[in-house]
């Protein structure tokens, strides 16, 4: 049976830990998810009480682990708990559980049995439900045609935060990976395509948390340069071969 970490990156949520990862546990826990697992709460330089609530939800909860990240960064701490696994199967979801667990099984079955290297949750693509802000909207599917035009992919969404791959093909694209931060994930998602993985899109039921800690306009300027620097550089060409 394959076995699957499941990633949690964390800044500062001391107060969603203790309300959310139950949740995931029992999800995981039941005839839902038929696959060995174990959360991995990968904590990127909180400076909050998520240390102790996190290291005290590993010591009560079965295959619990808490990784503590020195430096923020999304990208980083996957970088790290991701890179260091030993699992068949790497994912990760937000710990706010904005995307509904139902989906989840089916982005792991992508992989374990249906032979794809990547599986990522699309909040855009048919099939998909959503509950979001109209600036976010236009936001995401402007930045998914953007992502069309430069470089010819098929992505639909870049940066839903709900993704699976198979490590051993993760750690072939992990020295290409330059962003630490949100852009983290478009990287992930160009670098598999381009790179010949097979990708497969899995539809979402999402709905956006309102105490949300990604700042827009920060992270679309991060996302314009990330684009620009992979266009530029093309690190794919670099990719070794299965």
């Amino acid at each position: 049976m394959p076995s699957v970490d499941v990633v949690i990156p964390v800044y500062n949520e001391e107060r969603d830990l203790p309300k959310n990862i139950p949740v995931l546990h029992n999800f995981l826990s039941s005839d839902a998810f038929p696959y060995g697992w174990r959360i991995v709460i990968a904590d990127n330089a909180s400076i909050d009480e998520t240390p102790a609530v996190a290291q005290r939800i590993a010591r009560e909860l079965s295959n619990v682990a808490y990784l503590r990240i020195p430096q923020k960064g999304r990208g980083r701490a996957l970088k790290a708990a991701w890179g260091d696994s030993s699992a068949d199967i790497v994912s990760y979801m937000d710990v706010d559980l904005s995307t509904d667990l139902n989906a989840f099984p089916v982005l792991v079955r992508s992989i374990a049995e249906e032979g794809y290297d990547v599986a990522t949750g699309s909040r855009l693509s048919r099939g998909s439900q959503t509950e979001r802000s109209l600036q976010r909207e236009v936001l995401s599917r402007g930045y998914v045609m953007l992502i069309r035009a430069m470089f010819l992919t098929s992505l639909s969404d870049a940066q839903c935060g709900f993704k699976a791959v198979r490590t051993t093909s993760f750690k072939r694209l992990l020295p290409m990976i330059q962003d630490n931060n949100w852009f983290f994930d478009t990287e992930l998602l160009i670098l598999a395509e381009k790179a010949g993985l097979r990708v497969k899109t899995v539809p979402v039921r999402w709905e956006e948390d309102s105490d949300s800690r990604v700042q827009i306009g920060k992270t679309v300027a991060e996302d314009l340069r990330g684009l620009w620097r992979l266009r530029s550089q093309r690190p794919w060409r670099r990719v070794s071969p299965q």
